[in-house]
């Protein structure tokens, strides 16, 4: 890691490649199994929708990751797309509990929410990640004018 912060690669942007890679395989690990995708008693409609939120998470994890690490342009431009490519799924998924009779999780289950065990975290890392960078591309662009 110490070789990635020498070239020009911060801890902030590795935060954030963090949060990307979870939005990229975490719709993954949490539906494909017999409780969402292979479950009998959806109906092809709710099936239909979290393949598009499966697939969703993936493309938005993908295209951070590539604002995060493509090559130079704005390095600034390149962060607040990434930070918020990153941090739009998990907001989405708080969000969801807004629509009218949403749960966030089926009977007989209890927990109110249990995806803000990630979700929440996921932000925060993301947060943490971009403060870091942009304090990091501050002091590279005043080195580099004085």
């Amino acid at each position: 890691m110490r070789k990635a912060l020498v070239r020009g690669r911060g801890f902030g942007r590795v935060l954030i490649s963090l949060t990307s890679l979870a939005t990229a395989v975490g719709p993954y690990r949490a539906d494909w199994n017999e409780t969402h995708v292979f479950n009998p008693n959806w109906p092809p409609h709710a099936k239909f929708h979290n393949g598009q939120t499966m697939s969703m998470g993936l493309s938005l994890g993908l295209a951070s990751l590539y604002q995060l690490w493509r090559a130079p342009g704005s390095a600034r431009t390149s962060l607040d797309t990434a930070a918020v490519l990153a941090s739009l799924y998990w907001v989405t998924q708080i969000s969801a509990l807004a629509y009218p009779g949403a749960e966030a999780t089926d009977p007989p289950n209890t927990a109110k929410f249990p995806q803000a065990k990630i979700a929440l975290p996921a932000l925060a890392v993301t947060a943490l990640g971009y403060v870091l960078e942009r304090r990091r591309i501050t002091r590279r662009a005043r080195r580099e004018t004085d």
